[in-house]
């Protein structure tokens, strides 16, 4: 409740005194693409600011800079900022203010620059970065002023934006939290199925389980009922402990004098590494490959036993699922 009436609180005040940072901002924006002078008399005590010429490109750019923390704010509280709307707006103001300070600096002596073209660029280029998708900003904001004539602007923006962006940022804002959690699809048909793969598919259950106190007599009675070559070791709770494997007992199984005397620890081995069964098939893939490992065990994050996963059962369900993936 205290993080909410914060940010209420913060939020208000930076309405109060910007009101263009209410909504998304498309009522601000429709002022500017129609080239008119956004009036904001009556509406804020720093409206006096809109009254001096090189005010105006402060005022926006002062909303320019507190949009980020308008929408911080509002996703903090509860609320949804939205991604759409406010990277059109804040193009748009970022396209106004560059627009106005030239104007203002050569006061129409040399030269004179369109606003309302500056402000459909400015949305332009900031939702080709933003959204890594050039091709989108530059149709989209064409369709926005009725014609192609700003074809080759919105072009040349896009373009430098979302190559400027990709250097640092290799997802998108709508991919990157997914591409973080290892689900994102992509045209890498090697990626796409690890990322389509879940290690409870390959999970191989039918592993005989000893336990770690057990005696070689008992141990040999498992085996004999068993069609595996490995023996998973656990303790009274279920936790994995190690594994036993058949070549490592293979000279004591006929050794009748030490059935009872002999245990499993005495001829267990600890795992090098684990796999957890809501672990990303790529880092299973990385952990067999630092290893040299053929079979690793799964566990819970608690390391309760559920089971082995092997690289033939992996390449078996990759080569099943890569089949359907070139299909499609």
């Amino acid at each position: 409740f205290i993080k909410w009436t914060l940010c209420a609180v913060g939020l208000g005040i930076l309405i109060f005194l910007f009101p263009p940072l209410y909504g998304e901002g498309y009522e601000s924006l429709g002022v500017l693409l129609n080239g008119q002078e956004l009036s904001l008399d009556g509406q804020t005590p720093l409206a006096f600011l809109t009254d001096s010429p090189w005010s105006v490109p402060v005022f926006f750019l002062l909303i320019l800079l507190l949009k980020v923390f308008s929408m911080t704010l509002t996703n903090a509280g509860g609320g949804v900022g939205g991604t759409f709307g406010p990277t059109l707006f804040v193009g748009a103001i970022a396209g106004f203010v560059v627009a106005r300070t030239l104007n203002l600096l050569f006061d129409g002596t040399l030269m004179s620059v369109p606003e309302q073209n500056f402000v459909l660029v400015g949305m332009a280029g900031l939702m080709a970065g933003v959204m890594q998708a050039p091709m989108t900003a530059i149709f989209l904001i064409a369709e926005i002023s009725g014609g192609y004539d700003l074809f080759l602007p919105l072009i040349l923006t896009s373009t430098i934006s979302f190559g400027t962006t990709r250097i640092v940022e290799k997802y998108s804002i709508y991919t990157k939290r997914i591409a973080q959690r290892g689900e994102l699809l992509t045209h890498d048909s090697d990626q796409a199925v690890l990322t389509l793969l879940k290690v409870s598919d390959v999970i191989e259950t039918d592993f005989s389980t000893v336990k770690i106190d057990d005696t070689l007599g008992r141990l040999v009675e498992v085996i004999s009922e068993s069609t595996r070559n490995i023996f998973p070791v656990l303790d009274s709770k279920d936790r994995f402990q190690g594994f036993v494997s058949l070549e490592d007992i293979r000279k004591d199984m006929f050794r009748t004098d030490e059935y009872e005397t002999l245990h499993v620890f005495n001829f267990m081995r600890s795992a090098e590494e684990y796999v957890y069964e809501d672990e990303k098939m790529d880092s299973v893939m990385k952990k067999f490959e630092e290893t040299s490992a053929w079979n690793l065990p799964v566990v819970r994050r608690d390391r309760t036993y559920v089971g082995f996963v092997s690289k033939s059962k992996i390449f078996s369900a990759y080569r099943d699922e890569l089949k359907v993936v070139s299909q499609d």
